[in-house]
């Protein structure tokens, strides 16, 4: 259980804040969206659209079930809740944190829904996404982090003060 694996919506900073946590901890780094594109020869959201959500989820579970990491921040992909399998592996090799930010500042965040590669039915919006996906973060998070406001240097620190309690 060295690992942190870091859950949460998309734009909540899972992959900046993962990079600056490494680098504090002195830690590897693993951004799941990376070996997904790596594995498909492709960007999410070329996945997604031209194999659709169903592939998506199924590929991702896979990939995020074998991964094998020691003294490693995870940062994975907002729709990883999904996958039961994945998750329950995940908390398995370390420390599952949730970045809660608020959806105000979400919507603020993420200006590029069309090459983001987010995993949503046709005709969902981010309202709707953050709904369904805010209790299954819930469910799987050891430790809750707010990491609304604040540099991402800070909200790394709060991070590691959070891993220490």
């Amino acid at each position: 259980m060295d690992n942190i694996i870091l859950i949460g919506m998309p734009g909540s900073g899972k992959s900046t804040i993962g990079v600056l946590l490494a680098k504090m901890m002195g830690y590897g780094f693993v951004d799941t969206d990376l070996l997904i594109q790596h594995f498909e020869g492709k960007k999410l959201y070329e996945i997604l659209r031209d194999k659709g959500n169903d592939y998506f989820s199924e590929t991702e579970n896979k990939i995020l079930s074998g991964i094998q990491a020691r003294h490693t921040v995870i940062a994975t992909g907002g729709s990883a809740v999904f996958g039961k399998e994945a998750m329950e592996h995940l908390s398995s090799i370390g420390r599952v944190v949730y970045l809660r930010v608020s959806l105000r500042e979400l919507k603020r965040r993420i200006k590029n829904f069309s090459t983001r590669g987010i995993m949503m039915k046709k005709g969902q919006t981010l309202d709707d996404i953050f709904t369904e996906r805010s209790p299954l973060y819930e469910k799987y998070a050891d430790i809750t982090v707010n990491c609304m406001g604040g540099s991402l240097q800070k909200n790394a620190e709060k991070i590691i003060v959070a891993l220490t309690k």
